[in-house]
């Protein structure tokens, strides 16, 4: 029996942004008996996971089969990394739990967790990408069926996003500076570095609204850093948005609020 490991991803953190796909596709390889079919594959609740430099992040994996004879246990679940950087973790069938939808389908479930901290395994940035997730399910009447990519999923890099606007109180007309940093974990340093040459969103919220708008968009320089100049007008909230790349999710950086008089 397979013991749970946690992918060791060199001191550092990981975000794991989950695209889910068909599994009908997926069944084209491998193998099987039968006629069990695996009909749903679920990372995360199809929402993105998001790990920093250095705390573990968990993450729930649903497998949903058929059979005529009902489904009897998922033997294993394991996601594997892109190659050259290549890396496995698994949980067995001690650890998956199955539940009945009906007397044919049942829903496995079980978690998986990237440890930036682990020991073992070896990634580094180049594991921002499309990662492959297996599994091995069986049917009461012995059939099973075994796909080492019932679904992709994506890893990503955990982001961060800063604003400062001065000064503060600034005159009605005259100039704010608004400075910021777009920041994403290095895998390979165990440290946040700045996202180089990135399109960030400037905007605003008037201090009665709930509605920020876009003023303009300027690009991170070379060490992720952003600065830009705008006119006061009135009082309100400035901040910088991200909308994310295929490597790194979106993030949004808290308003600061300037006092204009």
């Amino acid at each position: 029996m397979r013991t749970p490991m946690r992918l060791a991803l060199l001191g550092t953190g990981v975000a794991l942004a989950v695209t889910t796909t068909g599994a009908t596709a997926a069944q084209a390889e491998d193998g099987g008996s039968g006629d069990i079919t695996i009909d749903k594959v679920v990372v995360n609740g199809g929402k993105p996971v998001v790990v920093g430099t250095t705390e573990p992040v968990s993450f729930k994996v649903a497998v949903t089969a058929s059979d005529d004879s009902g489904i009897a246990r998922a033997t294993y679940i394991h996601a594997v990394g892109p190659k050259p950087n290549y890396a496995q973790i698994w949980y067995d069938d001690g650890d998956i739990t199955c539940v009945e939808a009906s007397a044919t389908t049942s829903t496995c479930t079980g978690t998986l967790t990237f440890d930036p901290q682990a020991a073992t395994g070896f990634v580094d940035n180049k594991a921002a990408a499309t990662w492959k997730l297996g599994t091995l399910v069986s049917a009461n009447d012995y059939d099973y069926i075994h796909r080492d990519a019932a679904t992709t999923f994506k890893v990503q890099r955990h982001s961060k996003l800063t604003v400062n606007a001065s000064p503060e109180p600034v005159t009605k007309g005259k100039t704010i500076t608004v400075t910021g940093k777009l920041t994403r974990a290095n895998w390979e340093d165990n440290k946040y570095r700045g996202y180089t040459d990135q399109p960030v969103k400037l905007q605003f919220r008037k201090k009665d609204s709930t509605t920020y708008t876009t003023v303009k968009t300027i690009r991170t320089n070379s060490t992720g850093n952003l600065s830009t100049t705008v006119k006061a007008s009135t009082d309100g909230y400035f901040r910088y948005s991200f909308e994310g790349t295929s490597t790194t999710p979106a993030v949004k950086a808290a308003g600061d609020f300037v006092d204009v008089r």
